[in-house]
């Protein structure tokens, strides 16, 4: 099985990295009632929510980007498989010069450092959005949340302190060299941020965490799922960026989008849907 999605941007390219897969129950969608949760399933010819755990690698301008870089062991035997895809792309972890987190969340940077802490990429520094940086290197944050918490700060934390002297915060919407530009999204975490790609006239947008659940929240983006830290901003985000994607036709992929995972959002009915190209 082929763990790869390869896309040409103009004169750049985007290889979507399939980490694993995995599954969510109705709970972690907690202010949605059950029974739209079984419509919009059997709608999709479902019977469970599938999602999607990606990473993604982007050559442009001589250089190799990673975006996200996986769950590692965390989330089971179904998932941590980025090794793999880049292996399956050509790429080594020394090939890497510069890594993207979107977001600390564990299946976004547990597979930047190995389980006892060390760099998995030797070459790369590490660029996320201030307000990230900010908000998961004060301990504060996570006291007194419970160990699920602690444990997602204690990750942040080995992540911070094995790029310490490599890493690159950045404000708004930063210019990060090579057609890449950081794009704010905030809501699921504080500094939640997707990635823009304009090489000559293409364009493609990764937008991280703003669905998890395609068909739940692409054909209901109210829907939120429990790990927003500000469900209200992350669904104004999601809105948004659902909005610009589907009116300005931008080829695009997400940190949990179902494999095949590159293609368009095209509006439908009250909501939009997925049509993917690769």
């Amino acid at each position: 099985m082929s763990r790869i999605i390869r896309h040409q941007v103009g004169s750049a390219e985007v290889i979507a990295l399939t980490d694993g897969i995995g599954q969510f129950g109705p709970e972690q969608f907690p202010a949605t009632a059950p029974d739209e949760i079984a419509a919009l399933l059997e709608a999709a010819g479902k019977q469970v929510i599938e999602t999607n755990f990606n990473a993604f690698l982007i050559r442009s301008g001589g250089v190799n980007w990673l975006i996200d870089t996986g769950a590692r062991e965390l989330f089971g035997p179904t998932a941590g498989f980025l090794p793999e895809a880049l292996s399956e792309a050509g790429v080594a972890p020394e090939d890497i010069d510069h890594l993207f987190i979107t977001h600390m969340h564990p299946d976004h940077c547990a597979g930047a450092v190995t389980p006892d802490g060390q760099a998995v990429f030797a070459n790369a520094d590490l660029t996320l959005s201030t307000p990230e940086h900010n908000y998961w290197a004060d301990h504060s944050n996570f006291t007194g949340r419970g160990a699920q918490a602690e444990g997602a700060y204690a990750l942040a934390k080995s992540v911070f302190d094995a790029y310490a002297d490599r890493l690159v915060p950045v404000d708004g919407h930063a210019d990060l060299g090579a057609g890449l530009q950081v794009e704010p999204m905030a809501g699921h975490t504080p500094g939640h941020a997707g990635v823009k790609l304009q090489s000559g006239e293409d364009t493609f947008m990764i937008v991280a965490d703003i669905v998890h659940a395609v068909d739940l929240q692409l054909p209901n983006p109210d829907i939120g799922v429990v790990y927003d830290k500000d469900g209200a901003e992350a669904a104004l985000s999601r809105k948004r960026v659902l909005d610009m994607l589907a009116t300005d036709n931008i080829p695009c992929s997400g940190g949990h989008f179902l494999s095949p995972g590159i293609g368009r959002i095209r509006r439908a009915g009250t909501g939009y849907r997925f049509h993917s190209e690769a």
